[in-house]
């Protein structure tokens, strides 16, 4: 059992690597070109130092020598493999505090087309990856009928959301569930900026994309673009500040714990309910949901309840973006460096095939819908939804950036509205969080059916919703 000075020095380890994968990245023009994270580069680097590669070409040579569990010791390895799960909820909660919410009719213009599109791929992943499981993954392959979920989970939640889906997946008798997850959400991080960049080119070649401007702003940064804050709001931050003598990063960080208790009670009463009604019935579901998505609802009410209370100077968005990057970068580290590679090397067919699937999908799913379901401006407005489909939102921006960096199609105000619709239920939301546990418990079939149908509610509402938006513009 490790102690808390093996804690302190787990997350030492954790900034120096960040350091040094940043100097990687710096130097390896090819990390550079790809747009592939710091984090990213050092949670690879501590899975090559640690047991699983070190030191298993150690332990081939000289199974006495001190190497055999890597540069790291075994402590530091148990810290690093349940941080993933206990920061990722620090991440769910910052998404949507200090966020600003439009009007309902602002927000429904801006966000329906988008909305459209981003749940089709989304359940068309669901879709394929049940079709998937239910022909070739379990019969051939003998592996449990949730693989099904591992497009969706990995591609579009990420590592986040791969990471805080391993209790799940490991609970559910999935054991290799949370490193293939993860291997695949490397996977649609840099597919996601390479076919990007390739349909962008493609786009520009055809004509098909309409805002000629090549991007000149640093495309690094195209995440960190915040609208200016009402200075009133500015002023009331910085006497609050003065007058409690509080560093701002601690009071944001405090509203970031409140939102987590608030997704804590409310998982919590969601078991109890569960307890006292069909879970007498042996139908258990709520006891395997994580945290991560509650606490998304709780940083939502506590957002909320500072826009009731006219108290959202309380607020800054820029550090809550800051408190939810450093713990998206200490989420993505540990649970990289917690992979296993010798259940990536057992399972490296289906691997395969879940990839190839996935990125095929998306691909087509943005070429094909995305003129039929977005009304204007449809490549801009889609590669958006495409990048976040195959990685994270901050590849989507990127390739936004990529395409349109002085945003004349609109097309940042509706990625950014679409989320309101997006995050609470897919991507790392309530369904992903469930989707494993519906399968177990319901079966494939019917899982694919209720998949299969929402996906042609979306399809179907995007259709005759991009052709009345035509009309009333036309």
């Amino acid at each position: 059992m490790f102690k808390l000075i093996d804690v302190f020095w787990a997350y030492i380890l954790i900034a120096i690597l960040i350091l040094v994968g940043r100097l990687i990245r710096q130097r390896l023009g090819i990390l550079r070109s790809l747009y592939i994270p710091s984090s990213i580069v050092a949670g690879i680097l501590a899975l090559l130092l640690g047991k699983g590669a070190l030191g298993a070409i150690v332990n081939s040579v000289n199974p006495e020598s001190p190497l055999v569990q890597g540069l790291f010791t075994e402590n530091v390895q148990a810290v690093w493999s349940q941080s993933p799960g206990i920061f990722i909820n620090i991440v769910f909660a910052t998404l949507f505090l200090g966020q600003y919410v439009p009007t309902l009719q602002q927000f429904w213009r801006k966000a329906a087309p988008q909305v459209a599109l981003g749940q089709a791929i989304a359940w068309g992943q669901y879709v394929v990856g049940i079709i998937l499981a239910i022909t070739i993954l379990t019969p051939v392959f003998d592996l449990p009928p949730i693989v099904a979920c591992l497009i969706e989970v990995a591609f579009e939640g990420g590592h986040g959301t791969s990471a805080g889906m391993a209790a799940t997946f490991t609970e559910l008798g999935f054991t290799a569930g949370p490193d293939l997850s993860l291997a695949l959400a490397t996977v649609g991080l840099v597919s996601g900026v390479v076919s990007g960049t390739i349909l962008i080119h493609w786009g520009r070649r055809t004509g098909r994309i309409k805002v000629s401007r090549e991007a000149s702003d640093n495309l690094e940064n195209a995440e960190n673009q915040l609208p200016e804050e009402e200075p009133s709001v500015t002023i009331a931050r910085k006497h609050l500040v003065r007058n409690l003598l509080i560093d701002p990063l601690s009071l944001n960080f405090g509203f970031v714990g409140l939102a987590i208790a608030f997704g804590w009670l409310i998982l919590e009463a969601l078991r109890f309910m569960e307890s006292i009604t069909w879970g007498r019935g042996g139908v258990q579901l709520i006891s395997y949901v994580p945290l991560f998505p509650i606490a998304l609802i709780g940083g939502m009410i506590v957002q909320y309840i500072l826009m009731r209370t006219r108290r959202t100077y309380l607020i800054s968005r820029p550090l809550m973006e800051n408190i939810g990057g450093l713990a998206l970068d200490i989420t993505i580290v540990t649970a990289l460096a917690s992979i296993s590679l010798s259940v990536l090397g057992d399972n490296l067919a289906p691997f395969l095939i879940l990839s190839v699937a996935g990125i095929a999908w998306n691909v087509c799913a943005f070429v094909f819908l995305g003129p039929h379901l977005l009304p204007f401006y449809w490549f801009e407005r889609g590669i958006g939804d495409m990048g976040q489909s195959m990685g994270v939102t901050s590849t989507g921006l990127l390739l936004l950036r990529m395409v349109d960096p002085d945003n004349r199609s609109g097309a940042f105000e509706s990625f950014a509205y679409k989320q309101l619709l997006f995050e609470p239920i897919v991507g790392g939301g309530l369904f992903t969080a469930a989707a494993p546990l519906l399968i177990a418990n319901f079966g494939s079939i019917p899982i694919l059916l209720l998949t299969s149908f929402i996906l042609a509610f979306w399809l179907i509402f995007g259709f005759y919703n991009c052709k009345q938006i035509r009309k009333q513009s036309g």
